[in-house]
Parts: structure tokens; sequence; C-alpha cells
């Protein structure tokens, strides 16, 4: 076993001599909101793709395809598994570990000593992993997807060594972000998640690490005060208002991203917080019944203001056939129901639209903004609810159903504020003009009130 551990440790090192990464390291804001750069403090806005079983389901051409399409989206961030299953494989038949174990990794000429060492498990996710950096992309990755932990098939030691590896492998890489946890609670396998995170943490301090919690749920419920963990991730999940009836009282938001994000960033100490599972586009409400209603890409702008503007430091996008790389010719099959293959669905309305809101927010001074519900003079509930952040000079408003609403004026300098319409289907502006920017002032977006006719009303200083 430490042989296989030694040997994956020199090949990790020289992969990563053969392949420079000129990507900046991500490291935390000073004001403890945000990612920045490390080497110049830029902003970094997470906008995260939902591509999970990239590495077992995707060959090299068709991951280049598939990053490709992501980087021409404006996606920056990939969330992916390394490991889906303890039996893991990747399209070339090669196996991640040995008999299982996630201490025994499979690293030396991989299953089959005939095949070319590129198809190696391993060799495989180097591959694409610096592919992406070419890119522009980082990689979240999630070592060991929960459901392995929770039914006890890895033990705490043994999960050390596996982030041993993970670490020692990937450390130099500059564009990876961990993801321990795996749609699990932190209290299924605990000290199996305590395990990986400090392990990466002292085997790798120059990376951001958070835990991508179940449904529902935030990593902050476990972890907040860990010094492993850099920032907190949500997953506000799948199920319509109707179909939330968790017991869990506390986290029992329905559709209400936001409130996860609003709980979070009241939290101490101060730690980023993103929502990095919101229902996916395509999928149907509440996943399982394959006759429900599907999300649709109004759905999913809204989730992406929503937590946005009530502080979250970026937004991760999922469509229901990219997260599991759905293919017809796929004999293990897929799950909820996929209508479209994932070299189609790339290309779903949705996808293509999360760039206005990085647009839109890396448009403005960024580390100053802050979520300011003081705005809002006619807070509404459900779909009628409005987001609302301020920067020194800016201000911004959500509104996604498009509805008449006001504002409490003030909040920005100035006699006079310029206000105009952001359009999150197209990214486009639709100027209002000067607005007096004293008592309670009434704005009526274009269009008729319905879900989905979504719009960011932008004030700036005049």
């Amino acid at each position: 076993m430490m042989a296989l551990f030694a040997a994956c440790q020199s090949k990790g090192e020289q992969a990563k001599d053969e392949k420079p990464n000129a990507l900046s390291l991500l490291k935390v804001s000073d004001n403890g909101r945000f990612l920045a750069t490390q080497d110049d403090n830029e902003p970094f806005f997470w906008l995260g793709d939902t591509g999970w079983l990239l590495f077992t389901k995707l060959n090299r051409e068709q991951a280049d395809q598939y990053l490709e399409n992501r980087k021409q989206k404006g996606f920056n961030v990939i969330q992916v598994m390394v490991l889906h299953t303890l039996g893991a494989k990747n399209v070339y038949g090669d196996s991640a570990l040995v008999n299982k174990n996630v201490a025994t990794t499979r690293v030396e000429n991989g299953d089959d000593p005939n095949k070319p060492e590129e198809y190696d498990f391993w060799n495989h996710v180097d591959y694409v992993i610096d592919k992406a950096a070419g890119k522009g992309i980082y990689m979240a990755l999630v070592p060991i997807w929960g459901s392995n932990v929770k039914s006890g098939k890895v033990k705490p030691e043994d999960a050390k060594l596996y982030a041993e590896f993970l670490a020692n492998r990937y450390k130099n890489r500059k564009n990876i972000i961990w993801l321990n946890g795996g749609d699990i609670k932190g209290s299924d396998g605990l000290d199996v998640w305590q395990a990986i995170g400090t392990t990466l943490r002292e085997k790798d301090p120059n990376h951001l690490i958070t835990y991508h919690p179940r449904g529902r749920y935030t990593s902050s419920d476990w972890f907040h005060a860990e010094k492993w963990m850099d920032f907190n991730m949500v997953q506000s999940g799948h199920r319509t208002y109707a179909q939330d009836t968790s017991r869990n009282d506390k986290w029992h938001h329905g559709e209400d991203n936001w409130r996860f994000i609003q709980a979070d960033y009241a939290r101490k100490p101060v730690k980023p917080v993103i929502d990095g599972e919101p229902s996916y586009e395509g999928i149907p409400h509440g996943l399982h019944d394959v006759n429900q209603p599907r999300w649709t890409a109004a759905d999913v702008r809204r989730y992406g203001y929503w937590s946005v503007l009530a502080g979250a430091f970026g937004y991760t996008y999922g469509d229901n056939e990219v997260m599991q790389m759905h293919r017809t010719d796929d004999t293990s099959g897929s799950s909820y129901g996929p209508k479209l293959t994932w070299d189609k669905a790339v290309d779903v309305e949705g996808a293509g639209q999360m760039i206005h809101l990085k647009n839109l927010l890396l448009s403005k001074s960024y580390f100053d903004r802050v979520p300011d519900q003081s705005l809002v003079a006619d807070q509404g509930e459900r779909y009628n609810y409005l987001t609302a952040s301020r920067g020194t000079d800016y201000a911004l408003v959500y509104t996604y159903t498009g509805r008449t609403f006001r504002l409490n004026m003030g909040k920005i300098p100035g006699a006079k504020v310029k206000a105009s319409w952001y359009s999150p289907r197209d990214g486009k502006y639709t100027e209002i003009g000067e607005v007096s920017n004293q008592g309670v002032q009434e704005f009526n977006p274009p269009g008729e009130p319905k879900n989905g006719n979504d719009w960011v009303l932008v004030i700036d200083k005049v």
C-alpha cells in the first residue's frame, strides 16, 4: 500500500513539471466576503458548472469539447467528482483504486499494461485538469462522493492516506479547489470528513477548501469553525416550495435559496458563502419523479441573482444531462429522465445566460458590495421577493416577476442617480434616466408581470 502511495507522489510531481500552470492561486478577500487572485488581488467571481462525472464519462476529445464550451460561456469553475464510487473507472476502462480501497490508488500501468499510459485513470484526470487550466478554468474536486462514506466503506485512516495522495499529486497545480464531502450531511461520517479536510490543509496549504453538503443544508452546520474550511457552501436543493417537507426546520426554505446565504453571511467568524447546488436546468422538480415539471432557464437565473445579491461570492449552475454527462451509448445508465445528450445540453438556454450575472457583478466596484434589503420599500414573498445589493456608488435590485416596486432612496451619494434596467436574459441595458435620490421612488420594469420576466434595476451615482 505504501509503495503504491509513494509512486503516485513522484508521478504527480513529474506531471506538474511537464505542464506548468499559469493561473493564479485563489484566496479569500481581505474582508472575508469574496474570492480574489493571490497574484494581483483581482476579484474572482466564481461562475461554476456542475460536471460531476467528467473524469469517468468523457474521453479526452470530449473533455476538450466540454471545457471549451464552458470557457466560451464564461464559466471559470467546474465542480467534479474524483471518485463517484469506489469501483470508479474512466471511459477507457481503467480503475482508480486497487480492491476498491481509497488507500490504494492504482497509478502504475493501470488495469491493462498494454494500453497507452495516458489512458490510466489518474493520468486522464491530470490531462483534464491541465486542459482546464489552459482555458482559465479552476477544477473544484470532490475527493470521494458522500454515499461511499455513509455506507461505511471508507475508514478515517484510509481517507487520510487518500487525501495525502491527492494533496501531493495536485498541490502544485494552481487551478485546484477542494470540495470535501459530496451531497452528504457532515454528521454522516464525520471522522472521515475531518480526516480529509485536515489532511488536505496540512499537505496542501495553498488551495481553498470547502464542503459540499446534502440538499437543504450548508457546510456551516458542521464545519464553520474548522481551520481547514475557507468558505461555506450551500446546497439549496431541487425541491419546490410544496415539495420541501423536510423536518429540518432550520433550513426549511423551499425555493428561497437567498435565506441560506443570509444566514451564513451573518455568521462569525466571517467567511464567504456560495450556493453550490441549486435546482438544475432540465431536471424534474424534486428529482425523482420524471413526470414532474422541469426546472427552466428562468429558475436557474432566479437562484443565481437571488443568492449573489444576498451576499454570495459567486454561483454554481447545473444541467441535468451535463452534470451526469449523459450519452445514449452509456451502458451504465443515467438518472432523472434526461432528454438530451450532454453535447446538446451544454447549449441549453440557461447555460448561455449565466455569463450575464458574472459580467454585471464584475462591471461594478467589487469588494465593497454588501447585501442591503433596507433599499426595498415593499418587500414581496416567494417569487415576488426582491434581492438588493449595493456598493459605495451603485445599487442592484433583482425582480424575478418584473412587478412594479418601490425603493428607499438615498443609499448612495447624490441628489439624483442614474437608473437603468439590466436583462439577465441577454445582458442588455434599457436606460431609465436620472431619478431623484430622495424619499421613496417607484420603478416599473419593462413587460407584463409574470414569472421569468426578470430584471435587475441598476442605480449608479451620477
